[in-house]
C-alpha cells in the first residue's frame, strides 16, 4: 500500500529521478513550457511551485536554498546556464507571481505518444504570454478610444 507516500518513483532510482527534475525544472524555467510525459509533469509541477514560491519570498536565504535545490555545486553547472535560470526565476517569475497565491502552471493534455502510448502533455507558466499580450493591446485599445473621442468633442 502507498499510503503516505507522496512521490512517484518514476522508475528511477533517487538521485536520477531528482536529477531529471531539476533539469525539467531549469527546461520549463528556461522556455516557460515544455512537452513532456503526463506523470512526470506532475511531479515537476510540485517542484517547480515549490521553487516559484521560495524566489517570491526573495532574500539571500531563499536564493541559497533555491541554489541547493537546484544543484548548483559544480563550475560546469553555472557555465551550463543554471545560473541565468536562477537570475530569471528571481528577476522575472518572482515579480510575475507577485500577487498569485499559488498553482503557478498549467498542465494541457496532448495526443498519446506514438511509439509507446505515453499519455504526453505541456507544461507551462499561468501566466506565459498573457501579461505581455495585455500590457501591448491595451494602451493600442486606448489611444483609439482617444482617437474617436477628440473629432466628436470639435
Amino acid at each position: 500500500m502507498r499510503h503516505l507516500r507522496h512521490t512517484a518513483k518514476l522508475n528511477r532510482n533517487c538521485g536520477h529521478r531528482k536529477a531529471m527534475l531539476v533539469n525539467l525544472a531549469c527546461s520549463l524555467i528556461e522556455h516557460d513550457q515544455i512537452e513532456t510525459t503526463l506523470i512526470r509533469a506532475k511531479e515537476l509541477r510540485r517542484f517547480v511551485d515549490r521553487l516559484v514560491t521560495k524566489a517570491k519570498k526573495g532574500g539571500e536565504h531563499q536564493r541559497r536554498l533555491v541554489y541547493a535545490d537546484l544543484k548548483i555545486n559544480t563550475p560546469s553547472d553555472k557555465a551550463q546556464g543554471k545560473k541565468a535560470v536562477l537570475d530569471k526565476l528571481f528577476s522575472d517569475l518572482a515579480v510575475r507571481f507577485a500577487n498569485r497565491a499559488g498553482g503557478y502552471t498549467r498542465i494541457l493534455h496532448m495526443p498519446h505518444r506514438v511509439g509507446d502510448g505515453a499519455p504526453m502533455c505541456l507544461i507551462q507558466f499561468v501566466e506565459a504570454a498573457a501579461p505581455k499580450a495585455a500590457a501591448e493591446e491595451a494602451p493600442k485599445a486606448e489611444e483609439t478610444a482617444k482617437a474617436e473621442e477628440a473629432p466628436k468633442a470639435e
